[in-house]
């Protein structure tokens, strides 16, 4: 059986002395506390005075802040929330080189800093403290981006055409992660990055289901909010249903 010092040590947390390596914490760290900046919340209020907890779905991320305060604040939120994940990853290949499982863990924790901001706590009915944040998909989106920059290409259209095409935020969230599964297991089929990098897709998946358990129940009811022309539609339907009861 190996040590535990050795698994650990493949993450770049060696143990000298009895005590780890403080560069791979610290790098953690700094990535779940950029990753807890609720910018969607600080550009909303900036913009409208609002909190944009109190809007929508609740949530501080880019769908939220086109609702709150329109399609400016929106881009302006998603691309901050991408930064979020691409510079964990470039924070870690900067501070600890060559070390692939810093470089999936750092993104990881920008995504948990992102969907339970420590800037954003409250109280739940039970008193107990609770997490607020954003569901995690841009971020998750730039860590992929910052894993490979040339993915960019691939996955941007991608988001975008399921984005406007199927119109549920929450069905991007959960599907582009899937191809960048795809994507990053044929790289590393050819030989051009670590397996690892198709863990942080997988990992990703799960975290952004379990963010999304609500909006999946919503979409299995029919009461998912949607974007764009579903947005549209269903607004149209709604002012025709209340003139005929009216």
């Amino acid at each position: 059986m190996r040590p535990c010092w050795m698994g650990m040590a493949g993450m770049g947390l060696s143990i000298r002395n009895g005590r780890i390596k403080r560069m791979p914490v610290i790098v953690l760290v700094i990535s779940y506390l950029l990753g807890s900046i609720p910018f969607g919340l600080l550009l909303v209020r900036w913009k409208t005075g609002q909190d944009v907890r109190l809007i929508g779905s609740g949530r501080t991320g880019t769908t939220n802040a086109l609702r709150a305060a329109g399609p400016a604040i929106a881009i302006l939120t998603l691309l901050l929330d991408v930064f979020k994940g691409a510079s964990a990853v470039w924070l870690a290949r900067w501070l600890t080189p060559d070390n692939a499982w810093l470089e999936i863990l750092a993104p990881l924790a920008a995504i948990l800093g992102h969907n339970y901001s420590i800037f954003l706590t409250e109280r739940d009915e039970a008193g107990l403290l609770r997490l607020r944040g954003g569901a995690g998909g841009a971020p998750a989106l730039g860590g992929a981006l910052g894993l490979w920059p040339t993915s960019f290409l691939i996955l941007i259209p991608i988001s975008i055409l399921i984005y406007f095409g199927v119109g549920y935020a929450s069905v991007t969230t959960m599907t582009v992660p899937l191809i960048a599964i795809i994507l990053f297991a044929v790289r590393a089929w050819q030989g051009y990055s670590p397996w690892v990098y198709v863990l942080y897709c997988l990992i990703v998946e799960a975290l952004l289901l379990w963010a999304l358990r609500p909006n999946i129940r919503n979409l299995l009811d029919g009461t998912e909010r949607g974007v764009g022309w579903r947005a549209k539609r269903k607004g149209a339907g709604s002012e025709k249903e209340s003139k005929r009861s009216g």
